[in-house]
């Protein structure tokens, strides 16, 4: 994995940056010492790494804009970092570049439950939003398995979902509005508390950006009323293919759960053995079903996929009797990235998505795989919209271990695209797919891409190296000349 050389004139300017970012953010926010600078050189994708340049810790928004425009006019290169649990190498730093930490972006900023909505920094938890407004009877939907550790503002960038973005939706479906810093230190403001703005969806176009367009220093969200019921239920398969029918089964009848997860056998074992959540172990597969609404509807809905399941077959079928054991469900599926760390000294975890008609010919096709690359994996993922995370288990301690993981996760990742589906579902490309860009699209499609890029961050100055195998200049894609100090896009709102 080959990333943009290092500018030597910028590190030969070290002393002379660290000095002008001290003079911007004053304190403890300028870290530069070796030692610490470790904390930084990854994010959640560890097995690559890269010491900052420095890291630099801002506290508002105007000291963003003056690093980032001070970086602008000296060529020195940006990765904007939230809280480093990415999986797709996003926040993967640059010796020549700083890294822009967002934790200290941590308040909650405004609750308007007229509107129905939360205004926030982007280093506040995923978790914490929900905490925030829990007690009047509001959720944030989007629920990612590091909701407790994970920032809104890297949830933003990276369109994150969660088990329960089958029936509401990705990052991109709760977010009313951002403020985004631009390379040149320009504060722009997107959307806001109301519904869709009129013209271009600017922040359609933001909303999953990767930190390649900007920095993102605030953001406002949709939250929810919490349904009145909600009941969990646990189905059990001899089969993984028979857990996939059915996963096509119930969306096929017009079912739309509040969640559908599915685990197959070295999940359940891995998961149960650390938490204890009630799974039943002999089984194949395992899906967890939530259907939440008005009791009434509910219960309708139960009964339905009860039959579904039953004809699939399922042979093991249970229904949450309390609250309590709702949450020990989901209480296993939240904790079964860290149960399967424990089984294995490493792993990769994947992230692509495919058609869930599909679903049981993928899952047959990677055991397959499994076998010929010699590694175990354990298939833990979003059923509901055919999100797979795939966990390939190794040893980094055994040579050539890591590189025969990752040739096994690129044939993962091909097979979601050949199938008719997608490279990635909500982890983002960063570098961990981003040579398997070609596999989706042509060198035009990229391109275009790039234009938009360009638009935005003229010098390519923003993240670089990261998703575009190739990254062209902007004079080669006919780059936007602005004439007489006229700015882009002078219909969106600057502050």
């Amino acid at each position: 994995m080959l990333m943009p050389k290092p500018d030597t004139d910028v590190i030969s300017r070290r002393s002379e940056i660290i000095t002008a970012m001290q003079g911007i953010v004053p304190g403890e926010g300028v870290i530069s010492d070796e030692n610490e600078l470790q904390a930084y050189d990854c994010d959640g994708l560890m097995a690559y790494r890269e010491l900052p340049l420095i890291v630099v810790l801002p506290e508002t928004t105007e000291q963003v804009s003056r690093v980032l425009h001070h970086c602008h006019d000296n060529d020195v290169k940006i990765v904007p970092r939230g809280a480093g649990t990415g999986l797709s190498g996003g926040a993967l730093p640059l010796a020549d570049g700083i890294t822009l930490g967002l934790s200290k972006f941590n308040k909650i900023l405004d609750i308007d439950y007229r509107n129905r909505c939360v205004v926030t920094q982007p280093g506040v938890t995923n978790l914490a939003i929900t905490e925030a407004v829990s007690g009047a009877g509001f959720y944030y939907a989007p629920d990612p398995s590091s909701q407790i550790a994970c920032s809104i503002g890297g949830n933003v960038a990276e369109n994150s979902g969660g088990v329960h973005c089958l029936k509401y939706g990705l990052t991109t479906n709760n977010v009313l509005g951002v403020e985004i810093v631009l390379m040149n230190g320009e504060v722009v403001r997107l959307g806001g508390k109301h519904l869709d703005s009129e013209g271009y969806d600017l922040l359609g176009v933001v909303t999953g950006s990767e930190g390649l367009l900007g920095v993102i220093t605030e953001v406002t969200v949709r939250i929810l009323k919490k349904p009145t019921t909600a009941t969990g239920m646990l189905l059990g398969f001899e089969t993984n293919e028979a857990a996939g029918q059915c996963v096509a089964d119930i969306i096929g009848a017009g079912i739309i759960p509040g969640g559908m997860e599915m685990m197959d056998k070295l999940a359940i074992q891995a998961t149960e053995e650390f938490v204890g959540a009630g799974y039943p172990l002999d089984v194949e597969a395992l899906l967890i079903v939530e259907l939440d609404g008005p009791e009434a509807e509910v219960t309708h809905l139960i009964d339905r996929v009860r039959k579904i399941a039953s004809q699939a077959p399922a042979v093991v079928i249970r229904v949450s009797q309390n609250e309590a054991e709702r949450e020990s469900f989901w209480a296993g599926r939240k904790a079964a990235f860290p149960a399967i760390g424990r089984i294995s000294p490493d792993y990769l975890c994947m992230d692509g998505t495919i058609p869930r008609g599909r679903l049981a010919e993928v899952l047959k096709r990677i055991t397959e795989l499994s076998k010929q690359y010699e590694l175990h994996v354990a298939n833990v993922f979003h059923a509901g919209d055919g999100n797979l995370h795939p966990l390939i288990l190794f040893d980094a301690n055994e040579a050539g271990e890591l590189e025969r993981a990752e040739k096994f996760g690129a044939d993962i990742l091909r097979l979601c695209v050949e199938v008719g589906g997608v490279l990635t579902g909500e982890h983002g490309v960063g570098v961990e797919k981003r040579d398997l860009m070609g596999e989706m699209f042509t060198e035009d499609d990229m391109k275009h891409q790039q234009r938009l890029k360009c638009a935005f961050d003229p010098e390519h100055l923003m993240n670089p190296g990261k998703v575009y195998p190739t990254l062209h200049r902007c004079a080669e894609l006919g780059r936007i000349h602005v004439h007489h100090g006229q700015l882009p896009f002078p219909d969106i709102p600057r502050f």
